[in-house]
């Protein structure tokens, strides 16, 4: 009998089993998916079932009627204390200061093929005007601006434009980045160690040419420093950003620059009792062994772009903004703020000389091609620039790979004297 109840269980189980409908595990979604700005407004609704979400399960804010819609694509989350962030308090600045604008972002969005569906998603909605705050993002907003002729895509920090739709959008971050190099020249000098790092995302000519001009401030405070590289690529991970951070201190750097979205660099640096430079956003340098923070204020470049854009006058191409403009920052300096302990401590003609130099940029009367500005040498004790030759805007843009015609033959394809690191195959 106990034999025959034992059968009987099973044969029911398997019977049950086989009569169960199938289902599916639910596939994991990216949260938070698109949320509108300011965050006190409602979250955007979810697409309507008869259009395909985004690839990556990413949701497609709504436009709103009778307004000019603004999306934007960021690709860390906007609250991360860097790059996203800057981009983000720039989208809330065209909410504030243009008129009948309807403003939202996602974020999290990778490079690659899910970031060109949320594009076309956006542009299928009804928005008018699409940032895109990621160099990986060129590619996919190119494909897509063909698609959506109507639509305005405006690519961050890429080298792409079709001149009609599709522009592209940069700043002079070589700028304050010099005059941080010079900072850290000086504070590594005055502590008696002369080794700087530098925290690399990808070896793209924005990042080589950023690094070029930390080492030559560096050289001009502290001829004899050196600068260590080390490549992370990621824009945005905390994880490796601080390992990489680390590994950089410990190989002897008293000062360390990050080219990467968040402050860890400068979490590091109060660990190790040295210094971190911080990047992107004038929030970043919040703890006492942050040194400076070159920095983005992207709000104005933003309006004047989608104020133009209705009023049918913005050309789209290559937009490239020097420190005149407001649209760049370097912290302690600017109006209002206080030096940075590290910074007080400097000799005050170093300090004095980066507030000239400053000062100058600001009135227009020294730009990133006055950084970039002979002699030049690079690591390999060759000249890249003669005395009084300077480079132009498709060196600071290019490799030679690229096929465009630079005023040099190697382009940003170099490494400055002083950095110890050899390029990337």
């Amino acid at each position: 009998m106990r034999k025959f109840l034992f059968l009987a269980m099973i044969l029911i189980l398997v019977l049950t089993a086989c009569g169960a409908p199938a289902t599916e595990a639910p596939a994991p979604t990216k949260k938070p998916a698109a949320t509108e700005a300011p965050a006190t407004e409602a979250p955007a609704t979810e697409a309507p079932a008869t259009e395909a979400p985004a690839a990556g399960g990413f949701q497609i804010p709504e436009v709103q009627e009778g307004k000019f819609n603004v999306g934007m694509v960021l690709i860390g989350p906007h609250d991360d204390g860097g790059w996203s962030q800057a981009h983000y308090e720039g989208l809330l600045y065209i909410e504030e200061n243009v008129p009948n604008v309807h403003v939202a972002y996602i974020e999290n969005v990778p490079e690659g093929a899910d970031s060109e569906q949320v594009f076309r998603s956006l542009a299928r909605k009804g928005f008018d005007l699409i940032f895109g705050t990621s160099f990986g993002f060129g590619d996919p907003m190119e494909v897509v601006a063909e698609e959506f002729p109507d639509t305005m895509f405006i690519h961050l920090t890429g080298i792409k434009s079709n001149e009609t739709n599709f522009g592209n959008l940069m700043g002079a971050m070589e700028n304050m980045k010099y005059l941080a190099g010079m900072l850290a020249g000086a504070r590594a000098k005055m502590d008696g160690n002369t080794k700087l790092g530098y925290m690399a995302t990808f070896p793209i000519p924005e990042e080589i040419r950023l690094g070029n001009a930390i080492a030559l401030g560096m050289r001009k405070t502290c001829p004899e420093c050196t600068m260590d590289i080390r490549w992370i690529n990621t824009w945005h991970d905390p994880v490796i950003e601080k390992e990489a951070a680390a590994s950089l201190f410990d190989a002897g750097a008293q000062v360390v620059f990050t080219g990467a979205d968040t402050p860890a660099v400068a979490d590091v640096a109060q660990e190790k009792g040295k210094w971190g430079v911080t990047y992107d956003w004038y929030g970043s340098c919040k703890v006492e062994r942050c040194l400076t923070a070159p920095y983005w204020v992207w709000g104005p470049i933003y309006a004047k772009i989608t104020e133009e854009t209705i009023a049918g006058t913005y050309k789209p191409g290559w937009d490239y903004f020097d420190a005149e403009t407001g649209a760049l920052g370097l912290y302690g300096f600017m109006e209002g703020q206080e030096l940075t302990p590290g910074v007080k401590e400097l000799d005050p003609a170093v300090v004095q000389e980066v507030r000239d130099l400053l000062a100058q940029m600001l009135a227009g009367e020294f730009t990133r091609f006055d950084v970039f500005t002979g002699p030049i040498n690079d690591n390999q004790g060759n000249v890249v620039l003669p005395a009084g030759q300077s480079l132009q805007q498709v060196d600071l843009d290019a490799f030679p790979e690229y096929g465009l015609p630079c005023s040099v033959p190697v382009c940003m394809k170099w490494w400055a004297e002083g950095i110890t690191a050899e390029l990337p195959q």
